[in-house]
């Protein structure tokens, strides 16, 4: 007996050393820990729940190594088919699918701006700032940031102004998710200061998680939150204040986070649960499955819980991925909301932009007493 057992504990210290390496092969042991032991306020039971759905796309024409006819080609198809596909669907404010296209500073070519802006003048959308860098210095990157807002703001009428300042202001993902200087070999950044350096040059928040199973995600997850930045460290954003929870801290840049969860619904060999990161590609394609796990992320404002902020990410400009989202796959997704609105009395879903929802996410934490639709423009609003 005395054998058994002592085989059976070898075994189940194994095993757990085997599932332990496995976690960390997929990078859960960055964030894991944090998402089941923290609990995000629920919905209160009874009261109308508003999806806040944004698509945050890594728009990169080049990507790939792309040449100009196919880059010219990619960027035509987003301006012809996106009207084409999604101009019947309306949310629960009557508005048409709204994207938002993340466009690299470091790939500009003014041609593919400026057919991104016609549509974006049509209510479909809104741009803004990218980044690919690597070995870089904060003066350099101050430097490039500032110069791409004036481009953007100057040559093509894009992003939005601070409605008190006149501000020209903009929202953010980082290239290779390395934000701050997050891999561990310094890679794809190099700059520790980096949410300073944002924030000082205008940005009005950061889009750039989750990053799993990239091991820059962050410990803090599903989160709505002020980063602090430390510039004797990389990765500051790695914990932060949930916004509503108390004051802006000084110097804080608002960070708004996708939903990062086990998907129980979706399991590997029919046991081990898949891993749901907001992604939007080929071999993900959304639907109301997906949707039930981003809503249960509760991606939220403790003072208003029942608005549920559901930021998906993807790299739409390659041909795989760009079949999902001016596909069939996204027309029935967005033909699924339409469904369970009519049929739910208490879900509301709204298309929103990156400035959107960080508007919405500031009208809830100040406890202003607006809906959505009227929160869509609270501080930020269009240059045009």
């Amino acid at each position: 007996m005395i054998g058994l057992a002592a085989a059976a504990a070898a075994a189940g210290i194994a095993g757990g050393v085997a599932g332990l390496r496995a976690a960390r092969r997929r990078g859960l042991d960055r964030w894991l820990p944090s998402y089941l032991t923290t609990r995000r306020p629920a919905p209160i039971p009874g009261e109308p729940v508003d999806v806040l759905i944004a698509v945050c796309d890594h728009y990169e024409p080049k990507r790939g190594g792309a040449p100009p006819a196919r880059a010219r080609a990619r960027v035509q198809q987003w301006v012809d088919d996106y009207p084409r596909l999604f101009d019947r669907f309306r949310d629960s404010d009557g508005c048409v699918p709204r994207y938002s296209f993340f466009y690299p500073a470091d790939e500009y070519e003014p041609e593919y701006l400026d057919m991104l802006a016609g549509l974006c003048r049509r209510g479909y959308g809104e741009v803004e700032v990218h980044l690919h860098h690597d070995n870089d210095t904060a003066e350099n990157l101050r430097h490039t940031l500032l110069d791409f807002k004036r481009t953007l703001a100057e040559r093509h009428g894009l992003l939005s102004k601070d409605r008190d300042t006149g501000e020209v202001v903009y929202g953010f993902i980082h290239g290779n998710w390395a934000l701050d200087n997050a891999r561990c070999d310094g890679r794809w950044c190099g700059v520790n200061n980096e949410l300073d350096v944002l924030r000082e040059t205008g940005c009005y928040a950061d889009f750039t998680l989750p990053s799993a199973p990239s091991e820059t995600q962050t410990r803090k997850v599903n989160s709505v939150y002020w980063a602090v930045d430390d510039p004797t460290r990389p990765k500051s954003h790695d914990t932060g204040t949930d916004l509503g929870t108390g004051p802006r801290p000084a110097n804080g840049l608002l960070m708004i986070q996708g939903p990062l969860a086990l998907n129980w619904g979706r399991r590997k060999w029919g046991l081990v649960p898949k891993v749901e990161n907001a992604c939007l590609q080929k071999s993900q394609p959304p639907d109301a499955g997906r949707l039930d796990a981003w809503m249960r992320a509760c991606v939220n404002v403790a003072t208003r819980p029942n608005w549920l902020f559901v930021k998906l990410h993807t790299h739409g400009v390659n041909e795989p991925n760009q079949d999902v989202l001016l596909g069939e796959s996204m027309v029935r997704f967005h033909e699924a909301l339409k469904e369970r609105a009519a049929r739910d009395a208490l879900f509301r879903f709204h298309y929103v932009t990156a400035r959107e929802m960080a508007n919405i996410a500031l009208a809830a934490a100040d406890g202003a007493d607006l809906s959505v639709a009227a929160a869509r423009s609270y501080r930020y609003v269009p240059l045009g």
